[in-house]
């Protein structure tokens, strides 16, 4: 079938976005789903830093490459060995796990080895590439590539939810919240009641505190944009600057701006005996410097979380459920709603740290 994406041809170039145009929006071919796959009729996508650092050559894939990670839509048709009924919303999650490696087995802890290797080549996770555009295949983003108007995707990539849960909502929770709110519930895991401090307040780092909050702790936001620290002040938390932050501590801190600076912020707001829970992707050059003394001196643990250590079909329902009783208000998280061609103008204000969770409605 005929389907219209937005299709990253180039990694690395430079911003502004909207000038040097690597992302072009058109038409694609999408073959039918296989076995374990299913169609998706996209319905909402965030754009989220790690498109961006697709975008900008921090983290190098397959190009051309249909960008989008982050997303919910209704299935409109299953392959064979697919059980996922029809007519299901579900959200989509950027790591598909195969349920039977020594990774799986951590429950969350690891990644799973066969879905991050399918990542990286750009295919779905039985190694097939749905995409094509003129003849030439189109390498997948993480399992989704959900920039576009319909997606095959392997069904251990999606959740089902109840339809209840709008598609903006449902969306938000297959990366911002399992990625920021499992960095506390699965990685962190504070003591009831315990402070809870985060650096970077973006899609991910705002999920965290979102979560956190709706658990019952308190918050400290941490960082160096002002719209972003009165947001994190009218949600109720604590919010300042790292400078303005030096001398708190906090027995779990989360570290999810993706800057070696960030790391080295939350490592020092990290009290004794606590835990430093980094979740953010810097750049693979980029080098962070911490006082190993402390480690061993005040017992203090570095836990690194991908996708929020968490087990999808276990989490996105839990974080469903704190939105059905109004305790996770997770449309505050949403900065602006945008169609495919405003991406690159969306990727631009991602970039200058504008933005929180722009999403890109079909």
């Amino acid at each position: 079938m005929e389907i219209t994406g937005a299709v990253l041809e180039r990694c690395g170039a430079p911003a502004p976005y909207a000038q040097s145009r690597p992302v072009t929006v058109g038409p694609l071919e999408l073959d039918d789903p296989g076995p374990g796959e299913l169609l998706v009729r996209v319905e909402a996508a965030g754009l989220c830093h790690s498109d961006l650092s697709v975008v900008d050559g921090s983290r190098v894939r397959p190009v051309p490459m249909l960008l989008g990670h982050e997303a919910a839509g209704i299935v409109e048709r299953a392959g064979p060995d697919a059980c996922v009924a029809v007519g299901r919303r579900v959200v989509m999650t950027f790591l598909p796990r195969c349920g039977r490696c020594e990774e799986c087995g951590t429950l969350g802890r690891l990644p799973c080895a066969v879905g991050s290797a399918a990542n990286a080549e750009g295919t779905l996770v039985g190694g097939s590439v749905r995409l094509s555009r003129n003849g030439t295949p189109v390498a997948h983003h993480l399992g989704v590539s959900a920039f576009a108007t319909h997606a095959v995707v392997s069904a251990s990539s999606v959740v089902p939810v109840d339809h209840d849960v709008p598609p903006d909502i449902a969306a938000l929770l297959g990366c911002a919240v399992l990625t920021g709110g499992g960095a506390v519930v699965n990685a962190g895991r504070p003591e009831a009641g315990a402070p809870v401090a985060v650096v970077g307040l973006g899609g991910v780092g705002m999920a965290a505190l979102l979560v956190a909050q709706a658990l019952g702790h308190t918050v400290i936001g941490v960082d160096t944009v002002p719209a972003k620290l009165d947001l994190a002040r009218s949600l109720g938390a604590e919010a300042r600057t790292p400078e303005a932050a030096e001398g708190l501590r906090a027995p779990v801190v989360v570290e999810a701006a993706g800057s070696a600076r960030a790391f080295e912020t939350a490592f020092a707001l990290t009290a004794p005996g606590g835990t430093t829970v980094t979740v953010g992707l810097p750049h693979p050059d980029s080098r962070a410097t911490i006082a190993p003394l402390l480690l061993t001196a005040e017992a203090r643990t570095v836990v690194g979380s991908y996708l929020g250590s968490a087990v999808p079909g276990d989490d996105v329902p839990r974080y469903a459920d704190l939105w059905r009783s109004g305790r996770l208000p997770l449309d505050r998280l949403v900065s602006d709603r945008i169609g495919l061609d405003g991406l690159p103008a969306a990727l631009d204000r991602l970039a200058a740290g504008e933005a929180l969770r722009q999403l890109i409605m079909f």
